[in-house]
């Protein structure tokens, strides 16, 4: 069931958009509705190992325990 006060924002910002857009937004929607994970394969990626040095992935590992693990109630 679709919310008519949302249903009605979103044809009023799709509106506005270019077709080109507009397009984009469709495939995102099938996506959403598809469930289906969205990802890149593993073997396209491969050509970015060994890019970074351990020390520096140690440190990526520890900011983003740090700071994606809390929740700042007044950032909103």
């Amino acid at each position: 069931m679709v919310d008519p006060s949302l249903h009605r924002e979103i044809f009023e910002q799709l509106g506005r958009l270019p077709v080109d857009q507009q397009r984009r937004v469709l495939e995102f929607v099938r996506t959403l509705a598809s469930g289906e994970a969205v990802g890149v394969p593993g073997k396209e990626i491969l050509r970015f190992a060994g890019m970074f040095d351990t020390a520096d992935l140690k440190e990526m590992e520890k900011v983003i325990q740090e700071e994606c693990e809390r929740t700042d109630l007044n950032e909103w």
